[in-house]
């Protein structure tokens, strides 16, 4: 499926070699966008941010560094919520990516539906892992800090279809 690292904003660029598509994942922001994400997030092609973004603010924050797509957590509501789908199927590069919120409430066999990738929040921990293969990645919470959990985002880099997945600490350290 491609490779994984994990790496903090100040030491990776987020910039794509030729041919390469850039994903910015981010989720469970909870109306805080740190300015550490912004940053991680310059030069995306593409935002994916997998729910409880916490006010319609946030969506038009990232939407100033690149196009976004998301989908309503179980915290979300009013405005945004109404606004935003359960789940969202994005083609990027020839592959499909299927985003929802809670991974536990996946309805679907992915690897028959033809997706190449799971995107998912609502634990606020990140995970990178294949099944079937399917990668399924959640880029943890950019927002506010929840028991001991760390503070991150992911990128995906697209290219000739392979997914290579790196986990971004927000972080000092």
């Amino acid at each position: 499926m491609g490779e994984t690292d994990t790496s903090s904003p100040s030491r990776r660029s987020s910039r794509q070699g030729p041919g390469e598509i850039l994903l910015g994942v981010i989720s469970d922001t909870h109306g805080l966008l740190r300015p550490e994400a912004l940053e991680a997030l310059h030069g995306s092609d593409l935002i994916l941010h997998a729910g409880d973004i916490g006010g319609g603010e946030i969506l038009t924050q990232l939407e100033k560094i690149a196009p976004v797509v998301a989908v309503r957590g179980n915290m979300d509501r009013g405005e945004v919520a109404r606004s935003l789908a359960d789940t969202q199927v994005v083609e990027v590069g020839g592959i499909l990516l299927y985003i929802l919120h809670d991974i536990a409430s996946l309805d679907l066999r992915p690897d028959a539906a033809g997706f190449a990738a799971v995107i998912y929040g609502h634990s606020h921990q990140p995970e990178v892992r294949e099944e079937g293969g399917v990668l399924f990645f959640n880029p943890g919470s950019a927002g506010h800090r929840r028991f001991d959990y760390p503070i991150t985002l992911g990128r995906i880099r697209v290219k000739e279809g392979r997914l290579r997945t790196e986990v971004v600490s927000l972080e000092e350290g």
